[in-house]
């Protein structure tokens, strides 16, 4: 008798029903490359073999293979129109079903041109696939969305935390391509971050409109060396790029502020722990009335990120519960009066997600907004995880379609969770430039670009078509470095690039890419000079996991070549660290299978609550200080490293 998946690749239903009337377990086994049995036989498109598996057979129809794709995926794979729509109709499986890689049977369908599958599966979904947007619709460290509308235009805000400028502003006409336009906070005086532990800073922002002016709160959270913990902020602009005004600081302790303006025209703020509120002066500048609780929360776990909409009467409050972990959630509840009594909505959560297999997870913290054609949307946080469990992008920004009920409750995504793929909104599209590459050929650096923290004033110049960054004095492992230039890390898997001019460095300095979450855990990839008198340049990998440091066996550069190109490939959790003289010929110096620690559960050190960077870097130390160059120069005195480009390329 042959083995099981021999029988199924050959189609011989027979004896795969002989097979398994003996060995039932035997559908649980999986082949030589860990496909379970069940998988395979959706493979072949053979519906006869499928209904059996299916409707005899002791297989779950909850699996799926290591990349999260389950039959309807396989089965799409051979095209079978048949085989997809029992899988469909009968089992009632989605075409919309995302694997690790959010690529749904849908798409498996139009990639493999099966041209009468894909229009099978726009009969079921109602659409084209070109009329469809994936989650998240920000990727990488976009936790947190605040959003408002403004006619047609649409403007979003989300956590910065200690980077800075802080607290970004993004631009929108689609809810789907969005473009960051300007940063709340810009005056490096107002931005109080230097002695901010990473984690800290500017915490879950909301933005709204009160005539003709943008408004921005959000808590500045401190560390946790004093007795206060937590202040709110506000600022103000009648442009939503800014400048905004100098922040307004509101000594009322909880987090997650957001500002809601009555009908009448009296101005609030509410915050958490649950939902409280208190009343603002005109300008939102200062509180007038004492905070006092609306509603705990329906969960009644760590119930923040408040939010008022009033419509047809009610007054609806939205909180994120549950924590930020699996158990996030997005509920309403809802009074008559402004300090009423609020019902729980009977369909809460109205937002979670509830399949622990689902690459999309952790949903909550949402905000409705409704556009100019009267639809409504969430726009919420998720987080995507790879490996062991390890969210390496942060916390990402999703959006997805709310529903009103006839008894008059709001409802995210027909409340089945967090849309892998989902329908376009009716708005017209606007595609923004794509801001990956970086050449330096303008006179201010693009926002994409931020710091940990505050450069120095002429920590980063533009010139030259170059950016020259100062070499700081402190390394990357302490809250006092400087000059770091970098950007989200937005993908799993891709590679970046940058063109280093080949560096003069005094012993003990070192300039390039850095792989960045913070202070306590980050890697460097540059140039170092060694601790000699006449230092040799080595390139060299370091890597900092909270109190270790590894440094990996380098490669000594040849430094009679102009310049030096860094790269970096990254595979979900593996990076390969490679170098050219010319662009072309790159040589690995190392790869690291594993870089756990850059993300929130990498390891247990401070707040985590950010996301992966990328990005270039300069120390200089005070090793030079003993040196002087030919010009007479001390090497902490002048020591700019400079870039002709970055690219970046999912």
């Amino acid at each position: 008798m042959r083995k099981l998946a021999d029988s199924i690749y050959l189609e011989n239903i027979a004896e795969v029903k002989t097979i398994l009337e003996n060995e039932p377990n035997l559908i649980d086994e999986k082949d030589e490359h860990g496909v379970l049995m069940a998988l395979l036989a959706a493979k072949t498109g053979n519906l006869e073999l499928v209904k059996y598996i299916v409707e005899y057979s002791r297989a779950s129809m909850n699996i799926h293979d290591d990349n999260n794709k389950n039959m309807l995926h396989y089965a799409a794979m051979s095209g079978s129109v048949p085989t997809c729509r029992y899988l469909v109709e009968r089992v009632g499986m989605s075409p919309l079903s995302g694997d690790i890689n959010l690529q749904t049977p849908f798409e498996v369908a139009h990639q493999n041109h099966f041209i009468e599958l894909e229009e099978y599966f726009e009969s079921v979904v109602g659409h084209k696939l070109s009329e469809m947007y994936h989650n998240p619709i920000r990727t990488g460290m976009y936790p947190d969305p605040s959003i408002v509308r403004v006619e047609d235009d649409y403007y979003m805000v989300n956590s910065s935390f200690i980077f800075y400028p802080c607290i970004p502003v993004s631009h929108s006409k689609d809810l789907i391509h969005w473009k960051i336009i300007g940063y709340a906070i810009t005056e490096p005086e107002w931005a109080a971050l230097d002695d901010l532990e990473g984690g800290r800073g500017y915490w879950a922002p909301d933005i709204s409109y009160y005539k003709g002016r943008f408004y921005i709160t959000a808590t500045y959270r401190l560390n946790d060396t004093g007795n206060v913990y937590r202040k709110q902020i506000v600022v103000s602009s009648d442009k939503p790029e800014g400048p905004y005004s100098k922040p307004a600081i509101i000594d009322e302790d909880g987090i997650d502020p957001s500002i809601f303006n009555d009908d009448d025209g009296r101005r609030y703020m509410l915050l958490n722990r649950g939902a409280r509120i208190f009343e603002l002066n005109e300008d939102a500048t200062k509180q007038i009335s004492k905070a006092e609780l609306l509603f705990y929360g329906d969960n009644k776990r760590a119930p923040e990120g408040p939010h008022l909409l009033k419509k047809d009467g009610y007054y609806y409050l939205f909180e994120a519960e549950g924590g930020t972990g699996p158990g996030h959630r997005i509920t309403v509840s809802r009074s008559r009066e402004l300090k009423g009594i609020y019902e729980p909505c009977p369909y809460n959560p109205i937002m979670r997600q509830n399949n622990p297999d689902e690459i999309i997870q952790r949903c909550g913290h949402g905000k409705p907004v409704q556009t100019q054609n009267g639809d409504w949307y969430m726009v919420y946080l998720c987080g995507r995880k790879i490996g062991d469990g390890y969210s390496i992008l942060g916390r990402e920004t999703a959006l997805d379609p709310i529903s009103w009920t006839m008894d008059g409750w709001p409802i995210v995504n027909n409340l089945k969770g967090p849309s892998a793929l989902q329908v376009k909104p009716d708005l017209p599209e606007m595609i923004w430039e794509d801001e990956s590459d970086d050449d330096f050929n303008n006179s201010y650096l693009s926002n994409e670009w931020w710091f940990p923290r505050v450069p120095e004033m002429d920590g980063i110049k533009l010139k030259d078509s170059q950016v020259h960054i100062k070499g700081s004095k402190y390394d990357l492992d302490t809250m006092k470095a400087k000059n770091i230039l970098l950007r989200r890390q937005k993908h799993f898997r891709f590679s970046a690039v940058c063109k280093l001019c080949m560096p003069e460095l005094y012993p003990g300095q070192n300039c390039g890419m850095t792989c960045y979450y913070d202070e306590n855990t980050y890697i460097k990839f540059g140039v170092f000079a060694t601790l000699e008198e006449t230092p040799r340049l080595m390139l060299n990998v370091v890597e900092k996991i909270g109190d270790e440091v590894i440094t990996h066996d380098g490669v000594c550069v040849d430094n009679n070549n102009k310049d030096i190109y860094l790269k970096i490939d990254t595979n979900n959790l593996r990076r390969t660290f490679s170098y050219s003289y010319n662009d072309k010929d790159y040589n690995k110096v190392v790869s690291l299978d594993n870089v756990y620690y850059l993300c929130d559960e990498g390891i247990r050190k401070g707040k985590r609550f950010t996301g992966a960077m990328i990005g270039m870097y300069a120390y200089a130390g005070d090793y030079g200080s003993q040196y002087t160059d030919s010009e007479g120069r001390h090497g902490t005195d002048d020591y700019y490293a400079a870039f002709d480009y970055f690219r970046y390329k999912a």
